[in-house]
């Protein structure tokens, strides 16, 4: 035996008694879940307050603060890199070079395209560094006169 369910135009006749019997007992059944609830279900229902701005301290989040004048220095990192930091942020502002190992010790490459480096400094400062580009690193010409040099150089305190 089949039967055939077809759809009516508005609700089924067990979903109209059923909302009819929920709005006859409406103050019962809230009187229940209150009790169950501890008085949750009431307080849940009522409008709360908005909060009120006074005496809040609201953050609008934003980018970074304008920060001062750079000012820079040069500074040779721990794996080798040669760069001119913002000593007030101390954010990089340029990569310079590398000291790198070669033919067992250390040399300075400038940052440039002839060296397979992908961002080359400007040309003012390739000009500038020109002729340090390969110097050996040794006794004469350690890290720090050689960041003094090139602080010298551009112009760098």
């Amino acid at each position: 035996m089949v039967e055939i369910i077809s759809r009516r135009d508005g609700p089924r006749r067990e979903d109209v008694q059923a909302k009819r019997l929920i709005e006859q007992n409406r103050a019962t059944i809230e009187r229940i879940a209150d009790q169950i609830s501890g008085g949750g279900y009431s307080a849940s229902r009522k409008p709360r307050q908005q909060p009120k701005a006074e005496g809040l301290i609201i953050h609008v989040g934003g980018g970074s603060p304008i920060a001062a004048e750079p000012d820079p220095s040069i500074r040779i990192t721990l794996n080798g890199r040669v760069i001119s930091v913002d000593q007030n942020s101390g954010r990089q502002l340029h990569h310079i070079g590398d000291v790198r190992y070669r033919d067992g010790g250390q040399v300075f490459v400038l940052a440039t395209r002839e060296n397979g480096f992908f961002a080359p400094v400007v040309d003012a400062v390739a000009q500038a560094l020109l002729d340090l580009d390969g110097a050996r690193l040794d006794t004469a010409l350690t890290e720090e006169r050689l960041a003094a040099e090139i602080g010298r150089r551009l112009g760098i305190a």
